[in-house]
């Protein structure tokens, strides 16, 4: 069964189609890509440099994020949308270095994700991870496949770190539809955490060249982003540029253009 899947996964993987996965982790320095995600990759870096800045900065968020969660709200469940490829600092080694019984699911719809995902996101013994090869815009599925780890019942953290970029206005279900399923899902007292670029002309011209390439994004307002906190309590500092949410003592943040906020379910 593991060799057929694996064929399977092989004959998924087009190394020829750039992946938001493969290409963000080329951003980050990375070693999981493709030729044609470094083509995305060196497209946009030329036209915007600090990108990099912007991919180590979700991953900052992120940390920074699912601490908080799990050591002051006291968190110990997650849904990590749109994983990406496992690199240090995962949403599991993070929470569960504060909370070993914390449990995680994983989502990304990538399939080199998927291969990575099996040997490297182990759960601690207290605690528990899954990873569900599945589309953030199929919440439905996800969402099924996730009670298998999650107890819905108890509080949830939904973690969406740069996953919405990648879903037009247009598209049906929209992103402020995605996330409301999501939300409506989950109890009184789970949390939403979001991170991902906004529009200004240069990070506006910057996709396009990312289009160009290949790679495809939809960036929002910072009023936009905000938008999908509406009805929550949200968490202070507010939404801000990602460096500026509870930086850790020794940072030294700097305005980027890309925002996050998390807020809590009432």
């Amino acid at each position: 069964m593991g060799d057929t899947l694996d064929e399977d996964l092989v004959a998924r993987l087009n190394p020829h189609i750039p992946h938001s996965a493969r290409w963000w982790n080329y951003l980050l320095g990375g070693n999981d890509n493709f030729a044609a995600d470094r083509k995305v990759g060196d497209a946009v870096m030329a036209q915007m440099p600090e990108i990099r800045d912007i991919a180590r900065a979700g991953r900052g968020f992120l940390d920074r994020a699912v601490t908080y969660l799990t050591a002051e709200a006291g968190i110990r469940q997650f849904l990590d949308l749109g994983t990406g490829l496992p690199s240090a600092g995962n949403t599991h080694e993070v929470a569960q270095h504060v909370a070993p019984e914390s449990r995680i699911v994983y989502v990304d719809n990538d399939p080199l994700v998927l291969a990575h995902a099996r040997a490297l996101l182990v759960s601690s013994p207290e605690g528990a991870t899954d990873y569900i090869d599945a589309d953030v815009r199929d919440p439905d599925t996800i969402l099924a496949r996730a009670a298998a780890t999650l107890d819905f019942s108890q509080p949830i953290a939904v973690l969406m770190v740069g996953i919405l970029g990648h879903i037009s206005d247009d598209h049906q279900p929209s992103p402020a539809q995605i996330v409301a399923t999501f939300l409506d899902a989950v109890p009184a007292g789970s949390y939403l955490a979001i991170n991902d670029s906004v529009i200004t002309a240069k990070t506006a011209e910057a996709i396009e060249t990312a289009r160009d390439a290949g790679g495809d994004y939809h960036l929002r307002t910072v009023e936009e982003i905000t938008a999908f906190f509406a009805g929550l309590d949200v968490v202070a500092p507010g939404v801000v540029s990602t460096p500026f949410w509870r930086p850790k003592p020794h940072d030294k943040p700097k305005e980027l253009d890309v925002y996050c906020g998390l807020a809590r379910k009432p």
